[in-house]
């Protein structure tokens, strides 16, 4: 797809997906636009209703860090899917697979012969001072040299055949069970919308993403044992590592579970220790080990980069993978592409000012009102301005930051992104989405269809993060 501007928001029509400008319904909202336009107004609310107690009996939630009023949050649901002609995910899906093959073969390199250093396509600084980088991980040999095992792409949509990749989620991404689940709810609130619809289904992907972790065991080990490690209850995504686990039919495990021994890493159990091969961490690098990394960690495990080093354990995703997660890495992507695979992009970045630059930089204090700024190494909307959305002192003070220090920010045109219908209090309106396929790596590369929507349920928001607010939708990719 040919590079083209995208359109700035407030000053643009979004696209609709489900209704064409000129009127009338798009066909892969054909079916379910008869169905939404004859249901009355009570049984849309009903299911409304069903679909929060279902969330609420299943314990469907996340946490929110520095709330002073409690840190447990139900996920808002919506009832409406969004849907995607098989056409649209083909495309998706092909551009996501070829961003996160490009993605791991650049990080084995920067951790081997760094020969895109060498080439003159990333300054070296950027990836080598990054904060993500770990020099412990130069020379190590990983299964298949995967480094992004599980990875999030996400994407908006700004028109008929435009999509953006807006970033790479590449160290721990998160939100795939609500993908999961939201089927499920979907499936038991309107089992006849299934019955008339062509859905590709999502249900196998944590036998996809079993198996994908079986396959970079260590060298040798033909029936390894899985585990997934958390940092424990109250981590943010902690109902998805006990979901994924129970799902895949492996141990959930804490640091203090495990052990590193003689010639491997071990979990305690009540039938003595158990040899681990391979680890699901949704444990930052910091904390995966207190003798390598911050010394102050009781989540990690003592010795844990010695054994991966040693080419006794797997961890995925491995340490040192969120250099490609960082918002200036994310420039490169795709001389990426055409370095490591000799392709040319199918999926465009948006327009991105580095403001580690002079010019970048003065163009972005000159117009902070019409971009979005976000901080290099910022994650769930925080740390960012909306400039269209933001008050002239918060655009001021904003300001102040990024003259401090002007390489921890990237700037954005403000997309208009893409709305789809949406249950509010008001009925069903549009409102902005986003999506997040998830992409398995492992003896092949491959993605789940549909994944992860996220919807702005606030009027005129562009900020679909949960933590800001903002709810899920499921996605249906339409059989061919």
């Amino acid at each position: 797809m040919a590079a083209t501007k995208p359109k700035r928001g407030g000053k643009a029509t979004p696209f609709d997906e489900m209704h064409l400008a000129g009127g009338g319904v798009r066909k892969a909202y054909a079916k379910y636009a008869d169905w939404l336009h004859s249901a009355p107004p009570h049984l849309l609310q009903r299911k409304h209703e069903q679909a929060d107690i279902l969330f609420r009996r299943l314990g469907i939630t996340f946490t929110v860090y520095g709330q002073e009023e409690g840190t447990e949050r139900m996920i808002p649901f919506d009832i409406i899917p969004r849907i995607l002609a098989a056409d649209e995910w083909s495309h998706l899906e092909k551009g996501c697979i070829q961003r996160v093959d490009a993605i791991n073969a650049f990080l084995h390199d920067i951790y081997h012969g760094q020969d895109i250093i060498h080439a003159g396509i990333i300054p070296a600084e950027l990836a080598l001072t990054n904060v993500a980088f770990q020099p412990q991980m130069l020379g190590v040999d990983l299964p298949n040299k995967i480094y992004a095992h599980i990875a999030g792409v996400d994407l908006v949509r700004v028109g008929e055949k435009d999509f953006y990749v807006l970033e790479d989620n590449a160290r721990t991404p998160s939100g795939v069970s609500y993908m999961l689940e939201n089927r499920q709810s979907m499936m038991r609130l309107f089992p006849e919308l299934f019955a008339n619809h062509a859905i590709a289904p999502v249900d196998r992907y944590t036998d996809h993403l079993l198996a994908n972790l079986q396959a970079v065991a260590p060298v040798g080990v033909d029936d390894p044992t899985v585990v997934l490690m958390t940092p424990g209850v109250h981590n943010s995504a902690y109902f998805e590592h006990a979901f994924l686990a129970m799902e895949m039919g492996i141990e959930l495990v804490e640091g203090q579970d495990l052990f590193v021994g003689e010639n491997g890493v071990f979990m305690r159990t009540t039938e003595g220790p158990q040899r681990v091969h391979v680890i699901y961490r949704r444990i930052d690098d910091d904390f995966i080990d207190p003798l390598a990394f911050n010394p102050a960690s009781t989540l990690g495990v003592p010795g844990m980069l010695a054994a991966v080093r040693n080419g006794w354990v797997t961890l995925t995703n491995a340490i040192g993978t969120g250099v490609a997660d960082d918002k200036a890495t994310y420039v490169y992507v795709p001389e990426m592409i055409r370095f490591y695979l000799g392709e040319e992009p199918i999926l465009n970045n948006v327009p991105t000012y580095m403001l580690r630059n002079a010019d970048d930089l003065k163009y972005t204090l000159d117009n902070l009102a019409e971009l979005v700024v976000k901080e290099v190494h910022g994650s769930g909307g925080y740390g960012m301005l909306v400039g269209p959305s933001s008050t002239k002192q918060q655009i001021e003070d904003f300001r102040k930051r990024i003259i401090a220090a002007p390489g921890n920010y990237i700037a954005q045109p403000t997309l208009a992104l893409s709305t789809c219908p949406t249950y509010v209090d008001s009925g069903v309106a549009p409102r902005h989405v986003d999506l997040r396929p998830y992409v398995l790596s492992g003896k092949q590369t491959r993605v789940m269809p549909g994944g992860l929507s996220r919807v702005a349920l606030t009027e005129g928001s562009l900020v679909v993060n949960s933590s800001q607010g903002g709810g899920t939708k499921d996605t249906w990719v339409l059989r061919a």
